[in-house]
């Protein structure tokens, strides 16, 4: 059954149109789809796509991604380059997290981190082989241990997705086993595409532009700025001809209550309580919106409680760990984490690569999986990664209320770190989404109580706006400081992979 053309709004008609000059000037011509060579020096060539949820910045990403695709432009995923070729023009396309490179994934474009762009993997000489088989450029392989069928599943997986590790999982293999070192990248690449580019700081983007000559933006104005950056996002400073803006807000086919509510957001009028007013009478007719009398733990464990105050957050971690009598000293299986980053001196830097590639970022959201053989390490699951299991170092840190010294259950010397993750603060969760969101609204209103402005927006608005939009199908706006009790343990089962087929690697025989 073939699909429908895609009919664009009139704003995204302008911004493809845009969009496209600027390709056509760095040498790919979308409507001949006919490549050229790249225009030698000169800057990089930034344009920004911003728009509010709902505006249909994904739609235009994705129909651009495929119109590039069909004139020739080859994706780099961050999963394997192919051989160097002087006339080839790639595409890269990005997130800032694994969570945000999901979304993508999920609706049929090959998203991957910015940190798996920068930092790019060394690879075993049978992975090149079946990489290039698969992207059409190779014969056949033939792999010890893997049979013709398993080859045939592979095969089958990326003409569909377009990944190498989910074709490989696809066989009973995983990618990570072929890696055998980690580079930071040196050379250039080509054009970039960056998804929740809201979230990216002044150095993210100045080393984006060093590697894409043709960098373009897409975000939402409406979101919390990156900490430390003043309320200001980095395609703020860019001009107008550079800076396209989709005003028109798509609804679902039935509508959608909960984009409804965060563009009612905008209205300058509209005072806390109205705004929850306004969310008790949707809950009433639309069974996607929940007016919550209590945080439901149950949901905690895959996806977290939006606040505002660490000091909530902190409490909610604990209640959350209570309820379900974790032991002071050591973490339950299923346990939600979040990374705080990388305590690592700098003669382990390729043990870093190798994380920071893996997914182990700032921010990442990991559910324990148990310890791991040696004294220190953890076994974990990266949310949203493709090649989700990671035994590292780690460094685990429970905050306790009203103390200041958080409690460690156990930690290597060093390695990742780790907060609790049943609760995490709305700026963190930017770039994240989860079918079911919970807001917890007491924090909300302390903070319009507060009368704080960020940006010429009162921050309440801000962060009710960040929070609601994370919710994919449903939303819980929590009212009251109440916790129910678990209706089932902490669960890890459905997160365990499949274990790898046999495999005798070349590097290993030589």
């Amino acid at each position: 059954m073939t699909q429908a053309p895609v009919v664009f709004s009139e704003d995204q008609a302008a911004a493809f149109d845009a969009v496209t000059d600027l390709l056509r000037s760095s040498g790919v011509d979308l409507e001949d789809e006919a490549l050229l060579k790249p225009p030698a020096g000169g800057e990089a060539g930034v344009m920004a796509v911003i728009g509010k949820a709902g505006s249909g910045k994904t739609l235009l990403l994705s129909e651009l991604y495929k119109a590039l695709e069909t004139a020739g432009v080859q994706v780099v995923s961050g999963d394997y380059e192919g051989r160097k070729n002087r006339d080839k023009r790639t595409l890269a396309i990005l997130a800032p997290t694994n969570k945000a490179a999901s979304v993508l994934r999920l609706r049929g474009v090959p998203a991957t981190t910015i940190h798996r762009i920068l930092y790019t993997p060394v690879y075993d000489p049978e992975y090149e082989r079946i990489a290039e088989w698969l992207a059409g450029n190779g014969e056949k392989p033939e792999v010890e241990g893997l049979t013709d069928e398993a080859l045939a599943r592979a095969a089958a997986f990326y003409e569909k997705n377009k990944s190498i590790p989910g074709a490989l999982a696809a066989a009973g293999l995983r990618g990570s086993d072929f890696i055998t070192g980690w580079k930071r990248r040196d050379e250039p690449l080509d054009i970039g595409f960056v998804d929740e580019a809201s979230m990216l700081d002044d150095r993210q983007f100045e080393d984006l532009k060093e590697i894409f000559p043709t960098l373009l933006l897409f975000g939402d104005p409406a979101q919390l700025a990156p900490v430390n950056q003043s309320g200001a996002m980095v395609f703020d400073g860019l001009s107008e001809p550079r800076k396209l803006e989709l005003q028109r807000i798509h609804r679902q086919e039935a509508d959608n209550p909960i984009l409804d509510l965060a563009h009612a957001l905008a209205d300058p009028q509209l005072e806390f309580h109205d705004f929850e007013r306004m969310i008790e009478d949707t809950a009433k007719r639309d069974e996607r919106v929940v007016w919550g009398q209590r945080v439901e733990v149950d949901l905690m464990a895959r996806s977290p409680v939006l606040v505002w105050r660490n000091a909530t957050r902190i409490r909610l971690i604990n209640a959350f760990r209570t309820v379900h009598g974790a032991p002071e000293e050591e973490l339950l299986e299923g346990e939600p984490l979040i990374c705080d980053g990388l305590e690592l001196p700098l003669k382990h830097r390729k043990k870093r690569l190798d994380l920071e590639a893996r997914g182990l970022i700032k921010g990442a959201q990991v559910i324990y999986l148990g310890p791991g053989r040696k004294a220190g390490f953890s076994r974990l699951h990266v949310m949203g990664a493709e090649d989700p299991q990671v035994s590292a170092a780690s460094i685990v840190k429970i905050e306790i209320p009203d103390e200041e010294e958080p409690f460690i259950p156990f930690a290597a010397r060093m390695g990742a770190t780790f907060l609790h993750g049943a609760a995490v603060t709305i700026h963190k969760a930017q770039g994240s989404q989860w079918d079911t969101v919970q807001v917890f609204a007491p924090d909300i209103y302390v903070a319009a109580r507060m009368g704080r402005v960020e940006a010429g927006q009162p921050l309440w608005k801000r962060l009710a706006y960040v929070a609601i939009t994370r919710a994919q199908e449903r939303l819980i706006w929590v009212v009251r400081n109440r916790l129910s009790k678990p209706t089932y343990p902490l669960r890890v089962d459905d997160l365990r992979a499949k274990p790898a087929a046999a495999l005798t690697l070349e590097a290993e025989s030589t």
